[in-house]
């Protein structure tokens, strides 16, 4: 079996998640990683055992061994550096999102069109066995018309104003944060489970910590900080929001999102409502779905191979009882990108199962949609359905 070489930029929160689970396949060396330093670069590639290191993500570019590459640096750097790995040649996995601005996150899915390379987007939790199962019963119809799709992702890191990160600054992190950076996950999820896309949007966003104290270290993403000096900055995007939708297929729904609730840790939920029952999963008990009927008894369906649809057990790797979580469903995501490159597929000619940068786009107008709407106060149909259509074709 030949080996495939990746090279990783950046190697913050999900660098190291990426290089476990590329590590996890078998026949995937993380060969190089470059970060924004050389000498720190160089201590994290040995602490994670990677032969090579640089300070300038275009020297990675440039080895000719390196055939994917995976872009885990800050929101402000993926469009450049996507763009510039397409054009060096290379396969890209990409964090999300795919880049700041709509226009950007189309430029790069012509791009990757244009060059028929593979290309990725981490919206890693499709890759849970259960969400699967979800999408495979609705599929089938066994909760008849599908009415509609509610839920939330709540978070508690940013609870208190002496917490920080780089994400709370707009010019870094983009002009939305809690929508963007988890909300966007739900969305992907939802629209990839019910298999109809956003069509429009009534969206309320609220600033709950106006002022954040920023300590003068680096804080990675949810560490906390230490007793150092701070300084005062008033914060300009969002912690909390709350979302109603309507969807091209007729259903309709409605999501929160929040990185201030305490208690919180990292709950992705979502319930789906039809005309003869429900389906609901939560990402921190990921190994249950919940199944609801009306006269007779509604039940809690396992993460059990034995059971399971065919398209849900080929994700279990562990037996019925055997835990699995956030990192196996990263892995079953490198798994489906990796066998795709693997077989040397075109992406412009088959349709990948995994989200690419098709799916980045449509995120970025979902995003951008929520935020007109809110400044709006008023419905907004989310443009690029149709291009979008013709993009992923």
């Amino acid at each position: 079996m030949s080996v495939i070489r990746v090279g990783l930029i950046g190697a913050g929160f999900v660098g190291p998640a990426h290089v476990e689970a590329l590590r996890r396949l078998g026949y995937v060396e993380v060969l190089a990683l470059a970060g924004s330093d050389a000498r720190r670069a160089r201590e994290k590639a040995d602490q994670m055992g990677i032969p090579e290191a640089c300070g300038d993500y275009r020297q990675l570019l440039a080895n000719p061994r390196v055939t994917v590459v995976h872009n885990a640096t800050p929101n402000q750097l993926h469009y450049g550096i996507n763009r510039d790995a397409l054009q060096a040649g290379k396969h890209v996995v990409s964090e999300k999102p795919l880049a700041l601005t709509v226009e950007e996150s189309r430029h790069l899915v012509d791009l990757a069109h244009q060059t028929e390379l593979v290309n990725a987007i981490d919206f890693n939790y499709r890759g849970y066995p259960l969400v699967h199962q979800m999408r495979a019963m609705i599929a089938r119809g066994d909760i008849g018309q599908v009415w509609t799709v509610h839920g939330s992702y709540m978070q508690d890191w940013l609870l208190f104003p002496t917490d920080y990160n780089w994400r709370i600054l707009p010019e870094l992190g983009g002009e939305s944060r809690a929508v963007a950076d988890i909300g966007s996950h739900w969305c992907d999820l939802a629209q990839w489970i019910l298999g109809q896309r956003i069509r429009r949007v009534m969206g309320r966003l609220a600033t709950l910590v106006p002022v954040r104290y920023r300590p003068t270290d680096e804080v990675k993403t949810f560490a906390q900080a230490g007793a150092g000096p701070r300084e005062p900055i008033q914060v300009r995007t969002e912690d909390y929001a709350a979302v109603l939708l309507d969807f091209e297929g007729g259903a309709t729904g409605s999501f929160m999102v929040s990185q201030v609730s305490a208690g919180r840790k990292n709950r992705l939920w979502i319930q789906v409502d039809g005309s003869e029952g429900s389906l609901s999963w939560d990402q921190e008990n990921p190994d249950l779905l919940w199944v609801g009927r009306r006269g007779r008894p509604s039940e809690l369906v396992p993460r059990d191979r034995a059971i399971l649809e065919e398209e849900a057990a080929r994700y279990t790797n562990l037996p019925a009882g055997h835990n699995e979580g956030w990192a196996d469903a990263l892995r079953n995501l490198m798994a489906q990108i990796y066998d795709f490159i693997r077989q040397g597929k075109n992406p412009t000619r088959e349709t990948p199962g995994f989200p690419t940068f098709a799916d980045g786009l449509v995120e970025s107008q979902v995003v951008q949609a929520i935020l007109e709407s809110h400044r709006r106060s008023a419905w907004v149909e989310v443009p690029g359905v149709k291009e979008t259509a013709q993009a992923q074709a």
